[in-house]
Formats: C-alpha cells, sequence, structure tokens
C-alpha cells in the first residue's frame, strides 16, 4: 500500500472525511485572485496563471446559471495599521496599500457592478467583512471557491465559511499556491476536516443542476 492510501486509511479510521452534501443554494465565492499573484513583478507572484483560468470557467458557468458570484480582494490603508499583526507578519502584505496595481482584478475577472466585492484585511474572507450577513440574507447555505493561495486565504475562509454555518466547496483546480507541498497538504486537511475537494467538472455540473432545479 502507498503512503498515500496509508495515510487515507488512517484518517478513515480514525472517522475523518464525512461527506457534507451541496445545500439548496450555492454562491460562489473568487478569493484573491488579483494581479498581485499573477504579475511577475510583483513579490508574490506564484506562477498560478492555471488556476486564474479555472476561476475564469467557473465565475461564466455561475453567472450562466444564475449563482450569486462574490469577488474578494486584498486592500490596506494607513500604512497598514488595518493589517494589524498579519500585515507586520508578511512584509509583502505592502503591496496591496491603496488602490494599486497589483490589487487589480486580472482581465477575465473583473467583478460586474451587480456582484459584491469583499475588500479585507486578513485571509478570511468572513472576517472582519460582511460576507456570512450578506450570504444569510441572500439564502446561500453552500459556497464554492477558489483562489489563492489554497494555504492561506482559501483554507482560512473555506474553515470561516464551515464555522458559519455554511457548506464549503473548494475546487481544486480553481485554487493556487506557491508549491506543491502546502497546496496538497491543504486541500488533504480541508477535504478530512472542513469541506469537500471537488473538482471543477464537478463543481460546474453542481452549479448546472441548482439552475435546472430553480428554473
Amino acid at each position: 500500500m502507498s503512503q498515500a492510501a496509508d495515510l487515507d486509511a488512517d484518517y478513515h479510521a480514525a472517522g475523518f472525511g464525512g461527506r457534507l452534501p451541496f445545500g439548496r443554494k450555492a454562491a460562489l465565492l473568487v478569493i484573491d485572485v488579483v494581479q498581485a499573484y499573477l504579475d511577475k513583478a510583483s513579490p508574490l507572484y506564484a506562477g498560478v496563471e492555471d488556476a486564474r483560468d479555472s476561476n475564469i470557467r467557473l465565475v461564466d458557468a455561475a453567472r450562466a446559471a444564475g449563482v450569486p458570484v462574490v469577488f474578494t480582494n486584498v486592500l490596506y490603508s494607513a500604512g497598514g495599521a488595518d493589517g494589524g499583526v498579519f500585515y507586520r507578519k508578511v512584509p509583502a502584505l505592502k503591496c496591496f496599500l491603496g488602490h494599486g496595481p497589483f490589487g487589480a482584478f486580472p482581465p477575465g475577472l473583473a467583478p460586474r457592478e451587480d456582484e459584491l466585492v469583499i475588500s479585507k484585511q486578513y485571509p478570511s474572507a468572513f472576517f472582519g467583512t460582511h460576507l456570512a450577513a450578506t450570504l444569510r440574507a441572500m439564502e446561500v447555505d453552500t459556497v464554492v471557491m477558489g483562489g489563492f493561495s489554497t494555504s492561506g486565504c482559501v483554507r482560512a475562509s473555506a474553515l470561516d465559511a464551515l464555522q458559519h454555518g455554511f457548506i464549503p466547496y473548494v475546487v481544486r483546480e480553481a485554487c493556487g499556491d506557491r508549491a506543491a507541498g502546502p497546496h496538497e497538504a491543504n486541500l488533504f486537511d480541508i477535504q478530512a476536516k472542513i469541506g469537500e475537494v471537488v473538482s471543477e467538472a464537478e463543481a460546474l455540473a453542481l452549479m448546472d443542476a441548482q439552475s435546472r432545479k430553480a428554473a
């Protein structure tokens, strides 16, 4: 038996990895897919263009299916004072001071006027924002998500989604990180303890099914 199979078997035997069924109404959350991770001039460049492209396909499909789309970005003011300890811990976050070019959304992922943009200062899209209250007002119970980075803001947002009572569905191809190790380890942990890690194809099918059911 391979090491990966051993690990899966160990977690299963310990009682991890339960299944969370897709809910009645989903929203798509696109986490920090901004130029800071895509522009080679940025200190945060991560080579995650494939994940960007997956997010573009997810957004196009969500719009076609009538699934609400929510975008996040990172924005600091006042010398980063609103970023607290996180801003001090990660000096590269200075690239998000003000409305600079690294905080911009890439071509193909510009939010529409009727789509929500959450500007955040910490890893989770839920921490210190109105996201949870807005999703509840929209009667959303499931959050399909992707973005950057898997080990940082995606994981933090998935965990907070769970803790706020939303079902997290994390799309594997739509998540990106600086290295394969942290990326895979965090997807494994999300699946074991937090939510469902699904393929892009599965996420597209689930959103389409929701649209057909609503019709």
